[in-house]
């Protein structure tokens, strides 16, 4: 469904992406793992068009996504940190973005999952960061998209909230979505991921299950088993 092509991308004498190539075809859940600056949000951003690669080529569904946006309504994407008008309330933000993106839209079942009925005429500046998440976690998954997007998704959730973003994760899995996520988490990427990509300095060192990394590493766990990976 996605495909990226020896991207490369650089800010200023960094070198971000180096020569990146990713099919990314398979249905499930897909965990893009790595330490901060190894181009986990860079490459989601390249995908989206949000950030524009020195080379390359990135396409989905078979078209070149360069200077197309219309694919974009195929995505649900959950940005790692959601910068929304501060003096609009959470039911005009809903509003507001159901106005912009086409298709049907389901919010009212997540509002309730995720206990936010009383905040619904609070101004988003008055939210605390957890209930802000939420916010944000009701739009990427209140529309029915074949791709979600899902940078660093946990950020400020509390147990029950992450035991509800597990379940909206499992039901999209079993309907045969793809759906892309990064997080340090480890615990979420044990219980949900079919597939790691485990990037290095805007590379991949690693593609492949769970399972097959902890074996590689002859780890048990795969906090552990992503440490080795860094230490070496």
């Amino acid at each position: 469904m996605i495909n990226i092509s020896n991207v490369k991308k650089r800010f200023g004498k960094v070198d971000v992406l180096n020569g990146l190539t990713l099919e990314l075809a398979s249905k499930g859940v897909i965990a893009i793992l790595g330490p901060n600056g190894s181009g986990k949000t860079t490459l989601i951003k390249s995908v989206l068009g949000m950030v524009l690669p020195q080379s390359g080529e990135i396409t989905f569904e078979g078209a070149d996504t360069k200077n197309q946006w219309g694919f974009r309504n195929k995505i649900s994407y959950l940005p790692q940190i959601a910068r929304f008008p501060e003096n609009i309330t959470v039911t005009e933000l809903f509003d507001l973005i159901v106005s912009i993106r086409s298709g049907s839209e389901n919010r009212e079942s997540l509002i309730e999952l995720f206990g936010l009925t009383p905040f619904l005429n609070k101004k988003l500046g008055n939210l605390s960061g957890g209930t802000r998440q939420k916010v944000n976690i009701i739009i990427a998954f209140m529309f029915d998209s074949p791709v979600f997007i899902l940078d660093e998704p946990t950020a400020g959730l509390d147990p029950v909230s992450l035991i509800h973003l597990k379940e909206l994760i499992q039901k999209e899995k079993e309907k045969g979505k793809t759906i892309i996520i990064t997080t340090h988490i480890m615990s979420l990427v044990e219980d949900i991921a079919d597939e790691i990509v485990f990037l290095l300095e805007g590379e991949i060192y690693f593609r492949g299950s769970v399972l097959a990394l902890k074996e590689e590493t002859g780890e048990s766990d795969l906090e552990h088993a992503i440490a080795n990976i860094l230490k070496k």
